[in-house]
């Protein structure tokens, strides 16, 4: 399931996006103003970005222009009720992959959003190595040495989190909301007895753990060898 975040200040809007892409499939995350769209943006990953121009706070310009400034390559999708060329024009310099101008079709948008997800499809890594382990996302396997490791699917899903963002501290919000989803009911010790777990299968020794760090006050880190 590939997580979108959808940066409209119109509630209206909002809601209506969230939920046409919640029936296509996609896990949504949502923001009212640019500042806290670019936290999340930085903080969360992302797979695309639904982003409005005029927003409170840092207008939609400001936030592409600060999520390419950190290197995130994931596609944005700039909504605009300007028709000016000049203004597209801006969008697409500073770092958008597309836009679309209100109103505008959902099944439009949902097309251009497919299109790019294809894409970057392309590019991201099937597997992942760490140490003596291999993470085949495809096949849905996790093996040490060639000898095949069981997961339930929240930890396979929480080790795919945890390898995709190497080096990065996830805080146990960002844990819930991008492996179990904002609706569910885990609570932050359930998060934390699924990492205990996770560390008991892939941890040398789990009390002095190599790749799956405790941030303090915040949440965990995955740290692959260098």
């Amino acid at each position: 399931m590939e997580t979108v975040l959808i940066v409209e200040d119109d509630p209206t809007m909002l809601r209506a996006l969230k939920d046409n892409f919640d029936f296509h499939g996609y896990k949504t995350v949502t923001a009212e103003d640019g500042e806290e769209g670019l936290n999340t943006a930085l903080n969360a990953k992302p797979d695309l970005i639904v982003l409005d121009i005029m927003l409170p706070k840092i207008n939609g310009y400001e936030v592409c222009r600060l999520i390419r400034r950190e290197k995130l390559a994931m596609p944005i999708i700039m909504l605009t009720a300007k028709g000016e060329e000049s203004d597209i024009i801006l969008g697409l310099n500073l770092g958008a992959d597309d836009y679309v101008t209100k109103p505008f079709s959902i099944k439009e948008l949902l097309a251009r959003v497919e299109a790019l997800l294809r894409r970057t499809r392309k590019t991201e890594p099937e597997t992942y190595e760490f140490g003596d382990y291999r993470l085949d996302i495809p096949a849905r396997t996790f093996t040490r040495r060639g000898e095949e490791i069981a997961l339930s699917p929240k930890e396979f899903r929480l080790l795919e989190l945890f390898v995709k963002r190497p080096g990065r501290a996830l805080t146990r919000d960002e844990i819930l909301n991008l492996v179990w989803g904002y609706d569910s009911f885990v609570g932050e010790r359930s998060i934390d007895r699924f990492v205990t777990t996770l560390r008991n299968k892939i941890e040398p020794d789990p009390h002095n753990p190599i790749y799956i760090h405790t941030v303090r006050e915040i949440g965990y880190k995955f740290e692959p060898p260098s």
